[in-house]
């Protein structure tokens, strides 16, 4: 080493950044990105970018390519008071490849990004691992991913993650509302808990009452933290063998994956302008750690219908004469499915709904009922 090389290298150590610690995380996670590679992934891990072989494209008529991208909000204070990261890799993959989903594409990769303040090898490859997990059950290669190190701008302790994927889906197979039609069935797919939305919320909420995330608490069945970190539903997969069911071609008109903005707003995105749906909230119980929350802050479920899932992770919107078969494919793959309305084109005051929401003129949607006990 030349004594310029060293003088720099010195230099960025003593600004606080460990190359040495980003390449011992890279070996760490090595295994764990590998087991997603199919044969279509050349170049390994730690090439400048990751390479994917899209030859099989070559065999659709029009293929049309899907991307998405997202990362896990402040879910991720929770992650670092608790020091425990493992699970946090598949709520990122959730919130991005369940997206590709929604117009009913296969995902074929994915990429992270992690900024920290310090580099902390097994941390760093706990995410990762988490990431490559969750990629696996979805199908989606994970192909390449970087790690910053921002000493000065986040604290050591601190991270945020992010990332993107990649889908393919033929033209002419792309799920949306120009397919829903009058009379079409809406089914709830349920959440495994709060995913990764309305966390600023819950967070204000704990604070407001004097509960730290590592406090224990009966309500919540243990440590607080612990019991919020549930991680996001996967249905990529599930949705997916539905989609590519021949018994089932053509029973899916439209997906909702509800994420942020909340329950109605989500599907009134896959909903054509001119068409309502009332969700009838007696259909459902809303999972305990809403009640709890809900109970803390004094409020009722139907005020943060807006920001929490409430118990619904998706909603598939299918012709009547399928419903009942899409809904116990689905209930078969392990994700509970029932039910929830029923889209109408008729005439009707459409006051107190929700309709369209982030720039989508879509249809107009409401919560009607009580939910069920």
């Amino acid at each position: 080493m030349t004594d310029s090389t060293a003088s720099s290298s010195a230099s960025y150590a003593a600004a606080g950044v460990d190359t040495a610690a980003g390449d011992r995380a890279v070996e760490l996670m090595k295994a764990a990105v590998g087991r997603t590679h199919g044969p279509e992934v050349l170049g390994g891990v730690g090439g400048f970018a990751g390479l994917f072989d899209v030859s099989f494209l070559r065999d659709f008529r029009r293929p049309l390519l899907a991307t998405s991208t997202d990362g896990v909000g402040t879910k991720v204070a929770i992650a670092q008071a608790l020091d425990k990261h493992d699970t946090i890799g598949q709520d990122l993959v959730g919130m991005v490849v369940d997206d590709i989903v929604v117009v009913g594409a296969r995902p074929l990769f994915m990429t992270d990004y992690i900024a920290c303040g310090k580099v902390v090898p097994e941390r760093i490859a706990a995410i990762v691992e988490g990431i490559a997990r969750a990629c696996q059950q979805t199908g989606t290669a994970l192909v390449g991913g970087e790690t910053a190190e921002h000493p000065g701008l986040l604290a050591a302790d601190d991270y945020d993650v992010a990332g993107a994927a990649v889908g393919a889906v033929e033209a002419d197979a792309v799920l949306g509302a120009d397919r829903v039609k009058d009379g079409d069935v809406v089914l709830a797919l349920a959440s495994s808990g709060l995913h990764s939305n309305g966390f600023s919320l819950v967070r204000h909420i704990l604070a407001a009452r004097g509960i730290g995330f590592t406090d224990h608490s009966d309500d919540f069945g243990g440590v607080v933290g612990e019991a919020l970190l549930e991680p996001t539903r996967l249905y990529t997969a599930p949705l997916l063998r539905v989609l590519q069911e021949p018994s089932l071609a053509g029973a899916v008109h439209s997906l909702s994956h509800v994420t942020g903005g909340g329950i109605a707003a989500n599907l009134a995105r896959v909903l054509p302008v001119g068409s309502w749906v009332e969700v009838d909230r007696s259909t459902w119980s809303p999972t305990p750690v809403f009640r709890i929350l809900s109970g803390l802050a004094g409020t009722s479920l139907e005020s943060s219908e807006g920001t929490w899932n409430l118990g619904i992770g998706m909603f598939a919107v299918v012709s009547p004469e399928a419903a009942d078969a899409v809904a116990a494919a689905i209930s078969a793959d392990g994700i509970p499915t029932w039910r929830a309305g029923t889209v109408s084109t008729a005439a009707r005051d459409l006051t107190g709904f929700e309709q369209g929401a982030k720039g989508v003129d879509g249809g107009a949607v409401r919560l009607v009922g009580a939910y069920a006990a």
